[in-house]
């Protein structure tokens, strides 16, 4: 399954760091454009972390070479209710994704989406529906972010908290259950 990711499942770390291993598991293909890329840089370098984004987005351009999709001119026949999102709708549409993982879920309506063919998920949706099909895999994933979080961090954290702290509550729930 193709899946384009927008910013704001890409920035925050935990949540990437969670995606991407389930990406390289092979639980699904990931696709994002050169334009959300950027965004994340600029929201990182904002919160004074784009060192550590440029060292991230050259990691993710070497282990997914192929999940940038190459963008044509912009689409004027497209619609979102933000017009700043509409390059994200494009970037699903031209990378065949079948669905758009987003937290931002007001302004990509599932009527405009399935228009396109495309599906809206939320995160947490995205990540129970796949914890289901794939126990064990996804917790062996967010048990190894978790230890990532507590070396850089030097704080310890258990699953349960991660998880809701990353918005992630009905997976949190599933996992501890």
């Amino acid at each position: 399954m193709r899946v384009l990711l927008d910013t704001c499942v890409i920035y925050p770390s935990i949540l990437r760091s969670i995606l991407l291993g389930a990406a390289s598991k092979d639980l699904f293909v990931p696709l994002w454009s050169e334009r959300i890329i950027e965004e994340w840089r600029r929201a990182a370098a904002r919160n004074h972390e784009e060192a550590e984004a440029t060292i991230e987005i050259a990691l993710l351009r070497v282990n997914w070479p192929n999940a940038q999709v190459k963008m044509g001119p912009e689409d004027h026949n497209l619609f979102l209710p933000d017009e700043n999102d509409v390059h994200v709708l494009q970037a699903a549409i031209e990378g065949g994704a079948e669905e758009l993982l987003t937290a931002n879920l007001k302004d990509f309506p599932t009527t405009i989406l399935s228009d396109h063919g495309l599906i809206r998920r939320s995160p947490d949706d995205f990540l129970l529906e796949m914890a289901m099909a794939n126990r064990l895999e996804i917790l062996e994933i967010v048990e190894v972010v978790r230890k990532e979080a507590i070396r850089r961090s030097g704080v310890s954290i258990n699953n349960r908290k991660m998880l809701k702290s990353s918005r992630l509550p009905r997976l949190a729930k599933f996992i501890a259950g």
